[in-house]
């Protein structure tokens, strides 16, 4: 795993943690702490708290990049999930992009959520949830144990077992692609999943 750590401190097109803007908010963020729980805890509280989840605030324009997200505070639980890992990056943590397979309304069809995973030394990768709390949604950073917004209990739902380096293909050309938040949300993305036999 150290081998591959590298690529979960890289800046890239949509997580833009060198942009100047994202660079500056990231260190008052981790200002007098030097243990890097404390840091993850304030950036994780900052991204949950302070970036409003465009669905639920029902918010325009539609951000991707972690510097959009920051310049707009909006974004979905997927930009949302950029702008943490931007944040954490430019702290030096290693943190990746994950994704549960939902239902939205308790039945198909599905979609994705985006999360992240942050590599705590003592544990491994670690699975927070930024995309915001509201009425019958509570994510925390409580480690050892995951206090994610949503469980994976309905047929067909489940945790993607990856942590990627760089969002999904499918997640990108949705929030590019489409322009309000009306849009996304009729389009959500989606991925099958491959069921284990045997």
């Amino acid at each position: 795993m150290l081998n591959n750590i590298k690529k979960y401190l890289e800046a890239s097109e949509f997580i833009d943690w060198e942009a100047p803007e994202v660079f500056a908010k990231a260190k008052p963020l981790s200002n007098g702490l030097s243990n890097d729980e404390d840091i993850i805890r304030q950036c994780f509280e900052f991204v949950r708290d302070e970036i409003k989840h465009s669905s639920d605030y029902k918010l325009n324009p539609i951000t991707c990049k972690a510097s959009d997200v920051l310049k707009h505070g909006t974004g979905y639980c997927y930009a949302k999930s950029h702008l943490l890992a931007a944040l954490l990056r430019a702290n030096n943590i290693p943190t990746g992009l994950c994704y549960q397979r939902l239902t939205i309304t308790d039945v198909p069809p599905f979609c994705l959520h985006g999360l992240n995973a942050v590599y705590l030394k003592d544990i491994g990768w670690y699975r927070v949830d930024a995309r915001g709390n509201k009425e019958g949604v509570t994510a925390d950073f409580c480690p050892p144990v995951e206090m994610l917004a949503y469980s994976t209990d309905r047929k067909g739902e489940a945790d993607l077992p990856e942590v990627w380096a760089k969002p999904l293909d499918v997640v990108v050309d949705v929030l590019t692609k489409e322009k309000t938040y009306q849009d996304v949300l009729a389009n959500l993305p989606d991925v099958e999943v491959i069921a284990n036999v045997g």
